[in-house]
């Protein structure tokens, strides 16, 4: 979304990379290699529908190739446009790069309602889309692996999937062309919560370190944090619900399209979820909570945290002013333009940044193309190894209590809780907790180590351009 007076999304994204390779030792040609996207294929093709050839414009951009494949999702939109899905494949490079996953950047986009079309529509047209690319191979397991995005999900992915094994019929690794498939068709547990999941995770480290909250003005823990999320689809609608129901924090207010409903006390999110789905998505009239008509005013409302989890471009200069957040966690990508940043960072306003905030997603698309390579699901080697290794030491610890009258017990609930070997959603949520941990350090060592490093934006890009740089310069550029 182009905000008046300021730098385009791609423009910004430039922007904050220059702002980070100020403070870089690369010579200016390698430089200019990691900054420009490599090439973006549009694509116009004609669908037959309702007694007439409909025409559709898409695009799958490539950002960098220093790894292979090249990953990043499908987002249908009418908003889409070639300079938003270069910035957004740019960002993919960068966000890779962060959370170590072996891919380069790339990001697609088909400019469609999807709200327009009828589900046996929508599947013509994706599959058509899909066709076109990957005969291209922009669809491929070892070059080019879209996922989710805004406007898409599992189904999509589904049908992506299957027009790829329809037009390669003997590539046994046909299911990994395409992460965030539902479970049966391919997909692996715990991909559809993954971005929200890493919101909270990356949260939650955040909160473990004192000096971090200290410059937000924070203390203690989530417990108890007032927080309000603009935009409850997918990734707002996971972190909120975690956030309030595993970790205490009150979701004091929600941002939607139509506008916005606060409560102070905290509003249950599995309940306005509930709402939405049986109001066309509306948040109006929602019971136990005020509504406000202008949802864009919520972001300036008094909390402890801010998460904008929607569109690129919602915190601007128009605004950025009126921010009273001590600590804002994008968890959509570029949420804050270039001019307000500038200006939160003169408030003091602590950013965790988009790259690393909701790099959720591509973590566990990761997982899922391993496990297609694999062919096998996580957990199914190991599991009632690990049961039985446990079923052995709490044996024996209940053997030594009965033979020596120790006169002990074992806590309720720990036998049942220590038996329970690892299935596939404990370890993608292990892993995916490991990965945000080791990425926040990465950040961290810069943010906390160098002195001419402000904010963990700037820490993120050193971090990452970092890693590019070292990837290309093992290619002997």
């Amino acid at each position: 979304m182009a905000v008046q007076g300021e730098p385009s999304f791609r423009e910004s994204v430039d922007l904050m990379f220059k702002r980070a390779t100020a403070l870089m030792d690369l010579s200016p040609g390698l430089e200019e290699k990691i900054r420009v996207c490599n090439s973006t294929y549009t694509v116009r093709f004609g669908v037959r529908l309702r007694g007439e050839i409909k025409t559709f414009t898409g695009y799958r951009s490539v950002h960098s190739e220093h790894m292979e494949p090249v990953k990043g999702g499908i987002r249908y939109a009418l908003s889409v446009h070639q300079d938003e899905v270069e910035a957004l494949a740019a960002l993919m490079t960068y966000k890779c790069a962060l959370v170590e996953t072996p891919f380069g950047g790339s990001k697609g986009g088909l400019c469609i309602d999807p709200r327009a079309w009828d589900e046996h529509e929508l599947e013509q047209i994706t599959r058509r889309f899909a066709y076109e690319l990957i005969k291209r191979d922009l669809i491929h397991p070892a070059q080019n692996v879209p996922a989710p995005d805004m406007g898409t999900g599992e189904r999509e992915m589904a049908w992506i999937a299957d027009q790829y094994a329809r037009m390669n019929t003997t590539d046994i690794n046909a299911k990994a062309c395409v992460t965030g498939k539902p479970p049966h068709a391919g997909g692996i547990q715990g991909r559809v919560e993954a971005t929200g999941r890493g919101v909270q995770y990356a949260l939650r480290e955040f909160f473990r370190h004192a000096d971090d909250k200290a410059k937000a003005g924070l203390s203690g823990g989530l417990d108890g944090k007032r927080v309000v999320v603009q935009g409850l689809g997918n990734v707002g609608y996971h972190a909120a619900k975690f956030l309030s129901e595993e970790d205490g924090a009150k979701i004091i207010a929600v941002a939607e399209r139509d506008g916005a409903v606060v409560n102070e006390a905290g509003l249950d999110i599995e309940e306005l979820r509930q709402w939405m789905n049986g109001h066309a998505g509306s948040v109006k009239g929602f019971p136990g909570a005020s509504y406000m008509e202008n949802g864009a005013e919520a972001l300036e409302l008094y909390c402890d945290i801010l998460i904008p989890a929607a569109m690129e471009g919602v915190i601007h200069k128009g605004n950025a002013a009126n921010i009273k957040a001590p600590l804002i966690i994008e968890a959509a990508n570029g949420p804050i333009t270039f001019g307000a940043d500038e200006i939160l960072r003169a408030k003091g306003v602590v950013i965790v940044p988009d790259m690393y905030a909701n790099a959720g997603g591509v973590t566990v698309s990761y997982f899922e193309w391993v496990k297609n390579l694999s062919h096998i699901r996580f957990g199914r080697m190991q599991r009632r190894a690990e049961e039985a290794r446990s079923r052995l030491l709490v044996e024996e610890l209940e053997r030594l209590s009965n033979d020596q009258h120790l006169g002990w017990t074992l806590a309720e609930g720990f036998k049942e809780k220590f038996l329970q070997g690892s299935d596939e959603l404990a370890l993608v949520r292990s892993g995916l907790d490991d990965t945000m941990r080791t990425a926040y350090q990465a950040m961290r060592e810069v943010w906390h180590g160098r002195n001419d490093v402000q904010d963990l934006r700037v820490a993120a890009y050193i971090v990452s351009i970092g890693r590019v740089a070292q990837t290309y310069k093992s290619k002997g550029l």
